[in-house]
């Protein structure tokens, strides 16, 4: 698999789909999820799942909550931008809870998605239907002790951890920001200077999630 691999190149192994659909449960709904450092293959399992699953699932992404580039420039952290201060934690746990709460009055919730190519969340991108069971949320900080991280974590029934070789993903990474017009140098001191201490944050959580996925060249397996 690359940073950039298509979605029909992508398998599920059928262990992680069966235990995927045992999470789907008619008349209720379950909240998968996916945690892992920085270009570990995050949007693309969950996506993968999702086309997996059909109706019966839909994606959420903590990346959705990024603040805004204007406010991080007020805020002084643009240049942290991804660490866990630089989202709207809060807003993403009362997402969840209302992802819930609209499952049994039968309501269409529409939930932020992220613009890679902008930079920016765009508000109400992400319809998920009350059909949905299973919503998969995937994001960095799913497990973090900090809080109010420990406050999402109790919204999710169950958390997989995405777990590979660092070179491997930094190499995605850094095609990834390359890909989104850094220069090499400069996606290289990006990577060193914000996106390797919050991965080292991320890696020495990974013990807290209750399965284990890693990828075998395209196919998300269970490790």
């Amino acid at each position: 698999m690359t940073a950039h691999a298509l979605l029909d190149e992508v398998v599920v192994d059928p262990s992680v789909l069966s235990a995927a659909r045992r999470l789907c449960v008619p008349g209720q709904r379950c909240v998968l999820g996916i945690v892992g450092g920085p270009a570990a293959g995050k949007s693309t399992a969950c996506a993968a799942l999702q086309a997996a699953l059909g109706e019966a699932a839909a994606g959420v992404p903590m990346d959705g909550f990024h603040l805004s580039q204007r406010v991080l420039d007020d805020l002084g952290r643009a240049q942290r931008k991804g660490a866990p201060d630089t989202f709207d934690a809060l807003g993403y746990r009362d997402l969840l809870q209302r992802l819930r709460q609209a499952h049994e009055h039968g309501e269409t919730v529409y939930a932020p998605d992220f613009n890679r190519a902008l930079e920016e969340p765009i508000a109400a991108g992400i319809p998920v239907a009350p059909e949905a069971s299973l919503v998969i949320t995937e994001g960095n900080y799913l497990l973090l002790e900090d809080a109010p991280w420990p406050q999402i974590r109790a919204e999710l029934d169950a958390v997989w951890s995405i777990d590979i070789d660092d070179a491997q993903r930094e190499a995605w990474l850094l095609a990834r920001h390359m890909r989104h017009g850094r220069s090499e140098d400069a996606a290289r001191e990006w990577i060193a200077q914000t996106d390797a201490p919050n991965a080292a944050r991320i890696a020495a959580r990974a013990h807290q999630a209750d399965r284990h996925l890693t990828w075998d060249g395209a196919r998300l397996c269970f490790a």
